[in-house]
């Protein structure tokens, strides 16, 4: 990678894990969200480590950033948006559709609440799939 591809990769893996961190709160901070997921509640921690949250969130965003690169030319597409959503939907099959039905098989979770999780899994990483096919690029 070239010094403007390094700067790029940057950039962009920082958004998006400045991305993350705001979808992550937006899709698990409302009202909606809340009520779905009181079945964590004895599990859930009291309060949250917003300095150590950033800091994933941005580890995240640039081991995507990264992978998405690497990953590049496997992609199925043609072009960078359609590689960006190529890229989503595999993300969202590994991370979030497996652990949603991971925790839907082992706790006593309601569908709807894994209905949510998939769903906003599927948006939150079709943001950042498309983020990555409009800006990086090896």
């Amino acid at each position: 990678m070239g010094q403007t591809q390094i700067s790029r990769y940057i950039i962009v893996g920082i958004l998006s894990g400045i991305l993350f961190g705001i979808m992550d709160g937006v899709i698990n901070g409302n009202s909606c969200a809340r009520k779905l997921y009181e079945v964590y509640k004895p599990i859930a921690r009291q309060g949250i480590n917003v300095p150590v949250g950033i800091a994933i969130d941005l580890i995240y965003g640039l081991a995507l950033a990264r992978l998405f690169l690497l990953l590049f030319r496997a992609l199925p597409g043609e072009f960078g948006l359609a590689k960006g959503v190529s890229f989503a939907v595999i993300v969202w099959f590994l991370r979030v559709l497996m652990s949603a039905v991971s925790s839907w098989m082992m706790f006593n979770v309601p569908l709807g609440a894994v209905a949510y999780s998939l769903t906003t899994g599927l948006g939150e990483m079709l943001v950042l799939g498309i983020l990555f096919g409009l800006t990086l690029w090896p």
